[in-house]
């Protein structure tokens, strides 16, 4: 127990420290937060003091940390799957947000697929085909911060912009079509022939099935019951709870990952800002601050110092290029066609090329399910943040002369 508190200590500490200095910067706390991960491994940490890290991080003693951070995913994805609903003002715009939404999606997962003959050969571990390699490169370049989106809309006080309710509304669509891709991926690969792959998806089926036509009435119910003014107590967010890590638990054992089903129990509540922002108050906060650098930190421990030596740093300048293309000009020109200035697109696309934690998280399944190795979650890790870090600047610049 001492050396988990110091693990933990040492987690949160960076974690604070790197937070505060990308905000002083302007840009969101959550990508000191990630970047925190990436220093406590091997590439920074461990190069520059490989006993202690050794001591501090050794391979047989993370089991606790690995439980903390499948707790902090679950509770993170329930509350992004609450959160992800249309905007304020969205239905008006559906049509513009999925010009948006599917060529923000498609043009950079076309992309990922163009890109990834070229890294199946090195990259791709033993046993992994080509096809679902593809997918998942596919998945990983087309995915949006949805979290981090709003938190730069939020700071720069353009969420109820059209800008900013464009590119939530668009996100929400893109995110949701990846999402998806990606359960077919993770099935693909955890499945052994295509009656199991059949069953995986079918059992994904039922459970949105389940989460939508008999537990989100239920939930409805509920809170209509003993949550009149739409703020549980904590005997109703209890229930909520065991409702997410149910639906997490069945989804984990359909050959998925847990956050798909955390995903789901979030989505199936009911649409209501004051129910959201008692979510937020009472479990974003502790999956945040608490849980998440614990997730960014095992995320850091996994990359390998040796990724950027030979044709690693060649292969993750093909890797941005393709994310950062695919993104600004798939959504960019989504919203040019839609009827917004270059200015205003170019804001849009810069935006959604922000990955932020969700990438992240994507890149953890792509690991765990062995569809990727430790070589290319580095350079898609070192991707995710050099993307993130971008949008902030490029959408100031975009902006700049239109206020």
């Amino acid at each position: 127990m001492p050396h988990l508190l110091l693990q933990l200590a040492v987690i949160l500490a960076t974690a604070r420290v790197l937070a505060l200095l990308l905000r002083r910067l302007g840009q969101p706390a959550v990508i000191g937060e990630m970047i925190a991960g990436f220093v406590l491994g091997p590439i920074v940490f461990g190069a520059l003091a490989p006993e202690w890290h050794a001591a501090l991080f050794p391979p047989g003693r993370l089991a606790a940390l690995e439980a903390l951070s499948q707790l902090g995913l679950v509770l993170f994805m329930f509350v992004v799957g609450a959160e992800l609903r249309a905007p304020e003002g969205a239905r008006a715009r559906v049509v513009a947000a999925a010009w948006v939404g599917l060529p923000g999606v498609l043009l950079p997962a076309a992309f990922g697929l163009a890109i990834a003959p070229l890294l199946h050969a090195r990259f791709a571990p033993a046993g992994v085909g080509a096809w679902p390699f593809a997918l998942f490169m596919a998945a990983s370049m087309a995915i949006t911060a949805f979290p981090v989106m709003a938190r730069i809309l939020k700071d720069r006080g353009l969420t109820r912009s059209p800008v900013g309710q464009l590119s939530l509304a668009a996100t929400a669509i893109a995110d949701v079509l990846v999402w998806i891709l990606l359960a077919f991926v993770v099935a693909s690969i955890g499945s052994q022939g295509w009656g199991a792959f059949a069953r995986t998806i079918g059992g994904l089926l039922l459970a949105s099935a389940f989460a939508f036509g008999v537990l989100r009435p239920l939930v409805a119910r509920l809170l209509a019951r003993h949550a009149r003014d739409s703020r549980p107590d904590g005997a109703v967010l209890g229930v909520l709870l065991i409702g997410a890590c149910a639906m997490a638990a069945a989804t984990e054992w359909l050959g998925l990952h847990a956050l798909f089903g955390a995903f789901l129990a979030g989505a199936c509540l009911p649409r209501d800002d004051r129910l959201l922002d008692t979510l937020a108050e009472r479990l974003e906060h502790v999956a945040v601050l608490l849980l998440m650098p614990v997730f960014f930190a095992l995320a850091g421990l996994a990359t390998r110092a040796d990724a950027f030596a030979g044709a690693g740093l060649s292969a993750l300048l093909l890797i941005l290029a393709a994310a950062v293309l695919g993104k600004v000009l798939g959504a960019g020109g989504g919203a040019r066609i839609a009827g917004f200035g270059w200015r205003d697109s170019l804001a849009v696309g810069s935006l959604m090329n922000a990955r932020g934690m969700m990438e992240l998280i994507v890149l953890k399944v792509g690991l765990d399910a062995g569809v990727i190795g430790a070589d290319l979650f580095t350079l898609l890790l070192a991707m995710t943040i050099v993307t993130t870090l971008m949008a902030t600047p490029m959408l100031d610049a975009c902006r700049r002369g239109t206020a």
